[in-house]
């Protein structure tokens, strides 16, 4: 099929070098067309492509003032595309760094680190208290860290009751968590561009996708109109999870990355919270 496809004097050149630059540069097009896909770049590519289609067509047709007012502006359209792609550009670097830690034989999260958090979020969830809960990974989170008010405090059940108690301070701020410690309360954190995200969702939730969408953490919100608890994680929300639900899935997205770092290690069995 590919011999009849394929004209003769290239295929003789297709050797095993050419097919794996041809698959690289495959896989490159494909991760960026999926990196794009949702987003406001893709409107973005389609006008760069017309521009790059009225260039050629300049050159045809030999309109030299248009082909010389198109060179002289390329440099600078190509650092315009970098600024109007930043958050895109960011984001994928993001990825490529969280891929690569994910080599690494350690994960900062405690066995039991989850269980105070849950409970903290049941409570929430019957009281209907807004709250949202960033636990750190492997990517630091200090630029956000930074915007809030240092604690690092302890984590624990009364600690999150105490912050996210309406009246507080730091009751619509966030709350990051490194390791077993809570590093700052009232954080602010950047709000999801992404224009698939439901109208339904509000600022808190929006929030919870923007901050997984520039890093690896885990998020816990819980809306204060509704009560229903979510749970955000690279770029994606889970709506409407009971209690043992979001045990369920924090343990499991632990389980399942140490799997990946660790190939020979079984994943820690499943444990019910204790309320």
């Amino acid at each position: 099929m590919l011999a009849l496809a394929l004209p003769p004097a290239l295929l003789s050149r297709l050797d095993f070098r050419a097919a794996v630059d041809i698959l690289i540069v495959a896989a490159l097009i494909y991760f960026l067309l999926k990196l794009l896909r949702g987003t406001r770049a893709v409107q973005m590519l389609v006008a760069v492509a017309s521009l790059v289609l009225f260039y050629r067509g300049a050159q045809w047709a030999r309109l030299e003032m248009v082909e010389w007012l198109l060179t002289t502006m390329l440099p600078y359209v190509a650092i315009a595309l970098i600024i109007l792609f930043q958050p895109e550009i960011r984001r994928a670097l993001s990825r490529v760094g969280r891929n690569i830690s994910m080599m690494k034989l350690a994960s900062h999260n405690p066995k039991g680190l989850y269980d105070d958090i849950v409970m903290a979020a049941e409570y929430f969830s019957q009281n209907r208290i807004g709250a949202l809960v960033v636990v750190e990974r492997q990517a630091g989170l200090r630029t956000y860290v930074e915007s809030g008010i240092p604690l690092d405090a302890k984590l624990s059940y009364d600690l999150l009751v105490s912050i996210f108690r309406p009246g507080s301070p730091l009751h619509d701020g966030a709350v990051i968590i490194e390791g077993s410690r809570v590093a700052a309360a009232g954080c602010f954190l950047p709000l999801s561009l992404n224009p698939m995200i439901s109208k339904q969702l509000g600022t808190r939730h929006r929030a919870a996708i923007g901050i997984t969408e520039d890093s690896d953490c885990l998020v816990v919100a819980v809306s204060e109109e509704t009560g229903s608890i979510s749970l955000a994680s690279a770029g994606k929300i889970e709506t409407g999870l009971s209690p043992d639900g979001v045990s369920d899935r924090l343990r499991e997205m632990v389980s399942r990355r140490r799997v990946i770092m660790q190939p020979a290690a079984m994943p820690p069995a499943r444990t019910p919270v204790r309320r």
